[in-house]
């Protein structure tokens, strides 16, 4: 159902106008969305079933931004990750004889996928990336993430024990040209891709146009670890300055 985005409060929930009508959805997405945050442009959501016990009858899953259709439902990256690993369409990640999601791997973690080998298993981390500067570059994340840090640090240590690990960032827009782990937004996390990739930890990327009908496998991306000046990218964050974020609970004007 397509409308119109009017705002986004109290983190998981999103203002959208329908036919006229302004309805509360659930916006799957713990991040800032930096520079999503934009009333007035387009907005899909999805509508569960009327037997439902959900209390949010929407779900936010697309943003149109400057006529490029982003996928905002930061559930869908897994089920799009395991996808094409099905389709055997990734190299490192075809020869395998079993895959598994949510495995218990590390103290509290669960891993997104899980593949098993004929000698080894090969643990994949997928994290959403929707944030695109005009240097062509996805950075991820786009606000300080401990949690995803880590990750990191968990999968060099299954490397450590002789197993493989990767880092799978799913872009859900088409204008990306490579991924970057953002040192701006999380210095902490940065450093950590460069340790756990010289550690043997891989780092790739893959690409979706999202739209109404379905998301369009466009292939892979590289990822960048190296360091590089966060002032090359600092103009691009402040240009977003007033399109991140969330508001309180309260009157949407």
């Amino acid at each position: 159902m397509q409308g119109k985005f009017l705002a986004r409060y109290d983190r998981f929930i999103a203002r959208v106008a329908l036919d006229g009508i302004e309805v509360d959805a659930h916006c799957v997405n713990t991040g800032r969305m930096e520079g999503l945050i934009q009333p007035g442009c387009r907005a899909w959501v999805s509508k569960v079933d009327d037997d439902s016990p959900r209390k949010l009858r929407y779900t936010l899953e697309l943003l149109e931004i400057d006529g490029i259709t982003i996928g905002v439902n930061s559930i869908l990256p897994n089920r799009l990750a395991e996808a094409v690993v099905k389709s055997r369409l990734i190299k490192g990640m075809k020869r395998y004889r079993k895959l598994s999601s949510e495995v218990p791997y590390g103290e509290r973690s669960r891993v997104d996928l899980m593949l098993e080998g004929a000698n080894r298993r090969h643990w994949i981390e997928v994290k959403n990336c929707h944030l695109v500067y005009p240097d062509g570059g996805a950075y991820f994340p786009d606000s300080i993430s401990k949690r995803a840090t880590g990750h990191l640090e968990e999968l060099a240590e299954k490397v450590k024990q002789g197993d493989k690990a990767s880092v799978l960032f799913v872009v859900q827009r088409r204008d990306g040209d490579f991924i970057r782990p953002s040192a701006l937004h999380d210095p902490v996390f940065s450093q950590a891709a460069t340790d756990a990739r010289r550690a043997g930890v891989q780092f790739l990327g893959i690409q979706f146009d999202p739209g109404v009908d379905g998301h369009r496998y466009l292939g892979t991306l590289p990822v960048d670890t190296r360091p590089y000046p966060v002032e090359q990218i600092r103009h691009f964050r402040d240009a977003h300055a007033h399109n991140s974020g969330w508001k309180r609970r309260g009157k949407v004007s």
